[in-house]
């Protein structure tokens, strides 16, 4: 890539941000930026400009105040890390930031995405969505109260709550509680928002703390290239020997719950304190509730497991933890076609929003969106979720719905009917993910035998049941 050699034959970095094409130093903007220092910390070393279009409303105004921070010439390559400045186990080894951040033109007056915006800026519409949005917070209260009672009663007398009535409940709350945690990321890292964040790790899925960095700003502005990697992410599980795949995985996830999630957080201290925390959070006071919210949730669920190990009910946790952990795993994939490569996906437009609209599915699991929205983690309304990534709930993004449609139908994009979960996506997901032979498999053209019990295979197997409880090389 001609990228010139740094420090100990590193990349070049320095306190840089591109925004189209041209270099800026926000170091000063990390503490002072309305959306939480968080997203401007963790986007240091990359291009912002698909960022910065798809999560602010008023962009002019954003362009604005940085020119106070520009540096007075154009990006190179130096500029920008290779691997966006995250693990690079989460991107292919081709993969270079510098030439495959898609690009967008977010300028353009007559795109869809203005179109959009154009319709949601009136105060009335606006003063709505913060009932919504305040509605969508009382929903969540809620379920979290309802979350403690149903754990309580099962621990407290099992006859008060039956195993398959605790199960079915707990894969509930906790899917519709991720849901919260979803829109959580989404919202402006401020306050309590902080530490309720992490309700994201609800479902066993993934650790919000660092997922939140991948999932607002590297999947959603870059959905379905090979930025976005929560493609990656999601088809680790494909490494794995297909007999081997349910077993191991539901083990590696079992180890993320106890330890391997709380070694990644203190890994991620670890370099935070190397950093320095100013350039990750601003400040001390400023990254203390993430770190706290993000160790508390780990606690929380440890916590839950020794309870029932003591009450002599751990069966029924492990059921529930499985039942939770697949069910949302199929779910968090189910709205876009990650079982496709990157480069088989047809991207016909340079009209940003139109690409999101392309890229994603609605799902619907009862038929009624406001329960859908949480029950299906928050993506029921996913559409308007990638166009609108900045509102604060589902219940918004329900409401935004009609909006969206009629102002896309302009530009010459069909409005599909939300994809059943259970009917239509959750079968193909099986066969896609639970099916198929593993990655080594299929480039070698192994047959079962080699596929399952190769010495390549059954390393594989090790060490990827030993990255759950280690959390290295892992999310």
């Amino acid at each position: 890539m001609g990228r010139l050699p740094g420090v100990e034959g590193g990349p070049q970095l320095a306190d840089v941000w591109v925004y189209k094409g041209r270099a800026y130093d926000l170091s000063d903007w990390i503490s002072k930026h309305p959306g939480g220092e968080f997203f401007i910390g963790r986007s240091k070393n990359r291009d912002i400009t698909s960022i910065i279009g798809s999560y602010h409303a008023n962009v002019e105004a954003v362009e604005r105040m940085l020119e106070k921070y520009a540096l007075g010439r154009d990006a190179v390559i130096e500029d920008v890390h290779p691997k966006n400045n995250a693990p690079d186990f989460l991107f292919t080894d081709r993969f270079d930031s510098w030439r495959d951040t898609p690009k967008y033109d977010f300028g353009r007056r007559t795109d869809l995405l203005h179109a959009i915006k154009k319709r949601l800026r009136g105060k009335d519409i606006q003063s709505h969505l913060k009932k919504l949005d305040r509605w969508f917070n009382i929903v969540a209260a809620v379920l979290f109260l309802a979350y403690f009672a149903v754990q309580g009663l099962r621990l407290y007398d099992t006859s008060w709550m039956p195993l398959p009535a605790f199960v079915i409940a707990m894969v509930i709350l906790r899917s519709s509680l991720a849901g919260f945690g979803h829109y959580a990321i989404h919202r402006a890292q401020k306050g309590a928002t902080k530490v309720l964040v992490n309700a994201f790790d609800m479902n066993y899925v993934a650790l919000s703390f660092v997922t939140a960095d991948g999932h607002a700003l590297l999947h959603h502005p870059h959905t379905q290239s090979e930025v976005d990697i929560k493609k990656n992410v999601f088809t680790f599980m494909m490494d794995l020997p297909r007999w081997y795949r349910i077993p191991i995985h539901t083990i590696h996830k079992f180890g993320h719950a106890v330890t391997g999630m709380t070694f990644r957080l203190i890994d991620v201290c670890k370099l935070t304190r190397k950093v320095g925390i100013s350039q990750m959070y601003g400040s001390r006071r400023g990254g203390l509730p993430h770190f706290f919210g993000a160790f508390g949730m780990r606690l929380l669920l440890l916590a839950e497991l020794i309870a029932f190990i003591i009450a002599g009910d751990f069966w029924a946790w492990l059921l529930q933890f499985v039942a939770t952990m697949w069910l949302s795993t199929f779910l968090v994939v189910a709205s876009h076609d990650f079982e496709m490569d990157a480069d088989e996906l047809e991207v016909d437009t340079d009209d940003w929003a139109i690409n999101q609209l392309e890229q994603a599915y609605d799902l619907k699991i009862t038929g009624i969106r406001y329960v859908d929205c949480f029950l299906s983690a928050g993506l029921s309304s996913h559409r308007v979720h990638h166009v609108l990534p900045y509102q604060r709930s589902g219940f918004a993004n329900i409401w935004c719905e009609d909006i969206v449609a009629e102002e896309a139908a302009k530009f010459g994009v069909e409005w599909l009917p939300a994809k059943s979960f259970i009917a239509d996506r959750f079968p193909k997901q099986v066969v896609t993910y639970l099916g198929a032979r593993s990655r080594t498999a299929q480039e070698n053209d192994w047959g079962f035998f080699r596929e399952h019990f190769s010495p390549t295979m059954l390393k594989t197997c090790a060490d990827y049941t030993i990255k759950g409880f280690t959390g290295v090389g892992t999310v």
